[in-house]
């Protein structure tokens, strides 16, 4: 008897905690969403980093491969052509979005 109403007060509980975690939020701010898109822009940019230091890494592992066999007096194979790695610079704040003249 015991265990059935612990059971039916868990539920209960459980519902009403789900219930109110699926209320709907408010809309962000215009101050939230210039941030949230400031982050995006940066973790775009942080992407684009980590896709440079890698090609780099690639090309240096390449070529101390191809360092190492020509030393041991292998067979050298041609190196397949890549695209150059595009360095994305120093990352740039977006200019903030011209807010429309309040009347």
């Amino acid at each position: 008897m015991k265990r059935s109403r612990f059971a039916l007060i868990g539920l209960s509980l459980a519902f009403a905690v789900a219930t109110a975690a699926s209320a709907k939020l408010p809309a962000p701010s215009e101050e939230a969403q210039a941030k949230a898109a400031e982050a995006a822009t940066k973790a775009a940019w942080s992407g684009k980093v980590a896709a440079f230091q890698l090609c780099q890494s690639q090309e240096r592992i390449a070529a101390r491969y191809f360092a190492e066999l020509k030393q041991a007096g292998k067979e050298v194979p041609t190196a397949q052509p890549t695209p150059a790695c595009a360095d994305p610079g120093p990352f740039v704040q977006p200019a903030p979005a011209a807010t429309p003249a309040k009347s």
